[in-house]
């Protein structure tokens, strides 16, 4: 039997080719070998599609190097493309369109409003869900601050707390504003009355940049640092969901968001809890149910979208130990995992992509196998008669 390729599909990052997680893939490389699966990663960019061979980023583990080689399509695909603002992520859309019919490991995921209305179906979901909006006028805005204290407006797409703004109501009756550009940089915060708020906020073009509208859960330590947790759930080798790891995120004074690009740090679930409930009770109750709820997000996406080989959902819980989905991260980082010291996390969430996408593999296999066996008894049916 054929040793079964796996490739990469990423974005590179800019115009000069840099390529994001190469660390990450040179691990996921050298376990692949470990399992009997050759792994390379490529881009849109690297494909003829004329020829339909791909110029290929190969690493060799013993020689410590990449190289570029031409290959002939990957036996699966595992595509780690995140949403980037660039030709690039055009080009990934033809890529998509035209090789669509591929063996793809996950299938892409709906934007965050899309996601937020599949869930919101559901009535195991619902109480897990802050209200959010579609901004289409100044009105779906109002009615919310109106309702709740503390509201968030973050884009339909962003990822890495990229243009979300924090609104909250303070007790003079004006309201606080703050958030980070789309570049990450942290704005400087700004009191507003009612009267000027829309005003203020005029330059963001809520509407035409998509943005939602969400009721906000006050996240705040006694630091004043806001806080979440990164959940990780991935397919394992047997096909099915399991939760790989948990971690806390704390945000960076002056932040409204915990991401660790932007300049958030990591800290075992366990401890974060502590500092935060206070109650072992609660605290064993809330991992127990984030945990359960994951893996139930994870299961009903799969069925409402394709299929899916990891998520990453980003909770938050509430002083009662109540669970809110935040938003769900279809192509997850790891490094939460590292930056804790939790090193047998962090290497689980390497391998268990490709642990899956063997299993997958001998699934094809044998629905072949049993293709052909079907076959050769028909056959001998028709030749005995």
């Amino acid at each position: 039997m054929a040793q079964p390729v796996l490739g990469i599909l990423t974005l590179y990052l800019n115009d000069a080719g840099l390529l994001e997680e190469r660390p990450v893939y040179q691990k996921m490389t050298l376990a692949g070998q470990q399992l009997g699966l050759d792994v390379f990663v490529f881009t849109p960019d690297d494909v003829n599609y004329q020829t339909n061979r791909i110029h290929a980023h190969v690493y060799y583990p013993k020689l410590k190097t990449w190289h570029r080689e031409w290959r002939a399509f990957p036996t699966m695909i595992f595509d780690r493309c995140r949403i980037q603002r660039s030709p690039r992520f055009e080009r990934l859309q033809q890529f998509r369109k035209q090789y669509g019919h591929l063996f793809f490991l996950n299938r892409m995921l709906r934007n965050k409003w899309t996601v937020y209305r599949t869930l919101r179906l559901e009535s195991q979901f619902r109480d897990h869900l802050p209200e959010t909006r579609l901004y289409e006028s100044q009105s779906d805005l109002s009615e919310l601050i109106r309702k709740y204290p503390l509201v968030y407006l973050k884009p339909i797409t962003g990822t890495g707390g990229r243009g979300i703004l924090r609104i909250e109501k303070q007790k003079d009756g004006t309201y606080l504003i703050q958030g980070r550009e789309h570049n990450r940089k942290i704005i400087r915060p700004q009191r507003v009355p009612l009267s000027s708020l829309h005003a203020r906020l005029a330059s963001w073009d809520l509407k035409g940049n998509r943005y939602l509208v969400q009721q906000g859960i006050q996240l705040k330590l006694a630091s004043g640092r806001v806080h979440d947790y990164r959940m990780l759930v991935q397919k394992n080798g047997n096909g099915e969901w399991a939760v790989t790891g948990c971690a806390g995120r704390i945000g960076p004074s002056g932040s409204i968001t915990s991401n660790l690009h932007g300049g958030g740090e990591a800290i075992p679930m366990t401890d974060l809890m502590r500092q935060w409930l206070q109650d072992e009770e609660i605290e064993e109750a809330a991992k127990a149910e984030a945990e359960s709820f994951s893996l139930e997000v994870a299961a009903h996406l799969e069925a409402s979208y394709g299929r899916l080989c990891e998520l990453a959902l980003d909770l938050a819980i509430d002083k009662k130990g109540h669970i809110w989905l935040i938003e769900v991260n279809p192509k997850p980082a790891r490094e939460v995992f590292k930056q804790i010291g939790d090193q047998e996390t962090y290497q689980t969430a390497i391998t268990r992509p490709l642990e899956f996408a063997l299993w997958m593999y001998e699934q094809k296999q044998q629905r072949k196998a049993a293709a052909a066996a079907i076959k050769r008894s028909n056959d001998k049916k028709a030749g005995s008669r």
